[in-house]
């Protein structure tokens, strides 16, 4: 009987911890590189018509972001806004271009050589 509640609370203490796990880790930035870059221009918008009528509105964007050690590479991104003019942008990306988040991020937090000129 002791054997069964062990393993009982074994697997409650491992299922608890997959729950925080898939809550509080967002699994999109991980292993993901860093770019930055400044939205310097409004998005290209996009009305998708939803099969019960709805409109859906997303914009988006083709800019250049620059990673820590300054290498610029061009990135293509969707927004579900129109971004805010000059707001610097700290993108997630994976396999080279694809983007898979992103927040906006003060001037500061931006590293040296990716600052814009």
């Amino acid at each position: 009987m002791k054997k069964f509640f062990m393993v009982v609370v074994i697997l409650f203490i491992l299922g608890a911890a997959g729950v925080f796990a898939l809550t509080k880790i967002d699994f999109n930035r991980m292993n993901a590189d860093n770019y930055y870059l400044q939205i310097t221009e409004d998005g290209v918008q996009h009305e998708t018509k939803l099969d019960d009528g709805t409109v859906m509105t997303s914009y988006s964007y083709e800019l250049d972001a620059k990673n820590a050690d300054g290498e610029t590479i061009p990135i293509e991104f969707t927004a579900q806004k129109n971004l805010r003019k000059d707001a610097y942008l700290k993108m997630y990306v994976k396999n080279g271009d694809e983007v898979s988040s992103y927040d906006e991020v003060k001037f500061e937090d931006i590293p040296k050589k990716a600052q814009p000129k």
